[in-house]
């Protein structure tokens, strides 16, 4: 009877070191003497008791670390970079969860040689750069990361989900010329765009104040076109005014110098009325009015022999 207790108890023993429990989002990797045997899955397993061993569990969830580190650009400037590394384990392939596994001593290990291998290729390609570059360099940084870093993660068994480049810091003395050079260059957008308002203000008041001018010499154009037409129209009917003059002398009997002495008198009274105190220099003798009066007869019948000729060619 005690016996049959033994060997219920040695059973149970050896169910219970056989049976092995993997969490989800792990897997086990077993050994036996000492060397690589196969790999536990999440969930409920069976092991040979006493004689495989769990050698190491593997996450395979996603996992990240903090980076802090410096590096210097081609103009010998310091750069500080504060950055954030994604990463997990490449897949759930034998193949690769035996690098994982047997690359690395240990996790430790591995964290050293994944920081200095992203620190390394940061800085190389910081090394091509001058400093007014780098922050504009953000996306080409990580790009050129991952694609220096994916093939030896991937002999690593791992993949790089992402690096993430949160802070980007100079030396304080860097910082403030940097933003002394972009004051200077809003200074001089500000100057420039001053001066474009200027120059468009400048042409502006030059289009109106030609426009102005154009205006004034049209209406100028129009006032001259208007007295001329005026002066016409009182030539025209002082011309009138004369010939049905002449014509009514002519009836009358009259001497045509009696008219042109009318004209000469009327004449002088408006020289008098509307000289403004101009002085007019007239020959008031009778020799002087004779000559005047022959000399206005003489302009008479040029004008009358003009106008019968004019009658003609138009008959």
């Amino acid at each position: 009877m005690t016996l049959t207790y033994i060997y219920l108890g040695v059973a149970a023993l050896i169910l219970l070191a056989s049976i092995q429990t993997v969490q989800q989002g792990s897997i086990a990797i077993i050994t036996m003497f000492g060397k690589y045997r196969r790999i536990l899955y999440p969930g409920l397993n069976l092991k040979i008791p006493f004689l495989e061993v769990i050698y190491r569990k593997i996450s395979i969830q996603n996992r990240s670390i903090e980076l802090d580190f410096q590096a210097i650009t081609q103009d010998q400037a310091n750069v500080y970079f504060k950055a954030m590394l994604l990463y997990s384990v490449f897949d759930n392939r034998e193949e690769t969860l035996k690098n994982v596994a047997f690359k690395f001593v240990n996790d430790r290990d591995f964290m050293t040689a994944l920081i200095r291998t992203i620190e390394g290729s940061i800085r190389g390609f910081v090394a091509t750069k001058r400093q007014a570059e780098i922050l504009a360099l953000r996306k080409e940084i990580v790009e050129s990361v991952k694609e220096g870093i994916d093939a030896v993660l991937e002999a690593w068994g791992y993949h790089l989900i992402d690096l993430q480049l949160n802070d980007i810091t100079f030396d304080e003395v860097i910082t403030k010329s940097m933003a002394q050079v972009v004051a200077s260059s809003n200074l001089k957008a500000a100057a420039e765009n001053e001066g474009q308002a200027l120059l468009i203000t400048k042409t502006k008041a030059a289009e109106a104040e030609g426009n102005a001018i154009k205006i004034s010499a049209e209406a100028e154009k129009i006032a001259a076109q208007m007295r001329g037409e005026g002066i016409a129209l009182f030539r025209k009917e002082v011309a009138k005014g004369m010939s049905d003059a002449a014509i009514e002398m002519k009836e009358a009997d009259l001497d045509s110098s009696f008219l042109l002495f009318s004209m000469w008198t009327e004449a002088i009274k408006n020289f008098a009325a509307d000289g403004k105190g101009n002085v007019i220099f007239l020959d008031g003798s009778t020799d002087g009015m004779n000559k005047t009066l022959k000399e206005m007869m003489a302009m008479n019948q040029i004008d009358a022999a003009a106008g019968k000729s004019t009658k003609k060619n138009l008959g």
